[in-house]
C-alpha cells in the first residue's frame, strides 16, 4: 500500500450523491419581476477612502439582469459603478435620479438612511 500523496490527491471528489453541484446552484437563483422587488437606495462613505458612492440593494435578479441595469444606470447617471454581492454601486451622490429611474422601470425604490 503506498501512502505518497499526488499533487491534487485532497482535492478529488470520491462520491457526490446529488451529481453536479454547479447546475443546482444555477437553478437556485430566482428572479423577480421588478414591480414586485424591493430596492433601497443609500449614500454610503463607508469603507471607501471618503468617496461618496450611492448603494443599491434588495434586488432578487440574475446577475445578468444586473449587469445590463448598472450599464444603463450608469450611462444615466454618467458616472462609474460596479456590481458587487447582488448590490449595485454608483459613484457619487446620486439617490434622486437614481429613484427616479427605477420607478419608471417598475422597481419599488426607496431612499433609506440619512
Amino acid at each position: 500500500m503506498s501512502t505518497s500523496k499526488g499533487k491534487n490527491q485532497g482535492y478529488r471528489v470520491v462520491y457526490s450523491e446529488f451529481g453536479n453541484n454547479e447546475e443546482a446552484l444555477e437553478r437556485a437563483i430566482e428572479e423577480l419581476p421588478p414591480s414586485k422587488q424591493n430596492v433601497r437606495i443609500q449614500a454610503t462613505r463607508k469603507g471607501r477612502g471618503g468617496k461618496t458612492v450611492t448603494v443599491i440593494t434588495g434586488f432578487v435578479a440574475k446577475p445578468e439582469t444586473l449587469d445590463t441595469l448598472l450599464k444603463q444606470l450608469k450611462n444615466q447617471c454618467g458616472a462609474g459603478g460596479t456590481l458587487k454581492d447582488n448590490e449595485i454601486e454608483i459613484q457619487g451622490n446620486h439617490t434622486q435620479k437614481l429613484l427616479e429611474i427605477l420607478t419608471k422601470l417598475g422597481y419599488k425604490a426607496k431612499i433609506s438612511g440619512g
